[in-house]
């Protein structure tokens, strides 16, 4: 995965832990969530993630008037054959850039459900299979701005990972204006893997050893979201399944074949703040998810056992 990293470095500058989030979703068969102001650079990453690898991609540009069987697809009647046919919608790819996402509607974001859990699509009781592997990565503006609908929590949950990219440091902001002015970066970059690849190394990330005492711990963390009283929405036990899998990917891009507890600490930010509600006396006393996750995951003795 270093000839990937490094190609989607080219383009995004200065944000190597934003593309090592990406890549850990990627291994671990998740879905990124970008979240950010316009104009940071949320669907160049996504782009150039999806032109690393030689794969099928779609692009959904989610508007306010997009239909749900934009996303999934539509039965439509053939006059010559006389009987419906099924013409597939924008999820059936290996790689869906849904750009925006927040800006369609409530019922749209729903579409992408059962695509996003189950890998799978049904339109007229009819079940369709999607393509191996399958990663939807979707952006998103901050819901304060205008013309934007909150995800809703299922949806919210479905995603590993939520990533900010944040403003770049001046240097990077340097590089970027030599090196975008004349043209899009993206037009130089070419495939470096391929769907069959990912394959295999999913396989492999898939065979990552998880100690026991790794695995209390990790419940541990995602329990503590569930009792506490500045949380009305704690870590769901998806979260955890998507904690201990993003954790092995982690530790696989580290060359480990086993998960340290550390990988958990430093992934749990990443994976479970987005799934939170905070409580209305917590908000009012300006704690976000953020603030007090981070007191839990401090309160949480880590193990001391590794591999064994």
């Amino acid at each position: 995965m270093g000839r990937v990293r490094s190609n989607v470095e080219r383009v995004i500058e200065g944000k190597p832990e934003v593309v090592s989030s990406a890549l850990v979703v990627l291994l671990a068969e998740g879905h990124l969530l970008i979240e950010d102001v316009p104009g940071v650079g949320k669907t160049m990453l996504s782009k150039a993630l999806a032109r690393s690898i030689d794969s099928t991609v779609r692009r959904i540009q989610f508007t306010p008037d997009l239909l749900p069987s934009d996303v999934t697809g539509v039965s439509v009647f053939n006059q010559d054959t006389r009987q419906f046919e099924f013409r597939p919608g924008g999820v059936f790819a290996n790689i869906v850039v849904g750009d925006e996402i927040n800006r369609a509607s409530p019922k749209t974001q729903s579409a992408l459900l059962e695509c996003m859990e189950e890998r799978q699509v049904t339109v007229d009781n009819a079940t369709y299979q999607l393509e191996t592997p399958f990663m939807v990565i979707a952006t998103q503006n901050p819901v304060e701005m205008e013309g934007t609908y909150a995800l809703p929590e299922a949806q919210r949950d479905r995603f590993m990972v939520r990533t900010s990219m944040g403003y770049p440091v001046e240097a990077a902001e340097l590089a970027m204006i030599a090196g975008h002015t004349e043209g899009s970066p993206l037009d130089d970059l070419e495939h470096v893997t391929d769907a069959a690849e990912i394959r295999k190394l999913t396989a492999i990330v898939q065979q990552v050893y998880v100690a026991e005492a790794v695995r209390r711990y990790t419940v541990a963390l995602t329990s503590s979201t569930r009792r506490t009283d500045e949380l009305v929405l704690g870590a769901s036990p998806r979260a955890t399944l998507h904690l201990v899998r993003a954790a092995k990917a982690y530790a696989a891009l580290h060359g480990r074949d086993y998960v340290l507890p550390d990988d958990v600490r430093e992934l749990a930010p990443r994976v479970l703040t987005h799934r939170l509600l905070p409580s209305v006396e917590a908000s009012m006393n300006g704690r976000s998810t953020g603030d007090i996750l981070e007191r839990l995951v401090a309160a949480v003795p880590v193990p001391d056992g590794t591999h064994s």
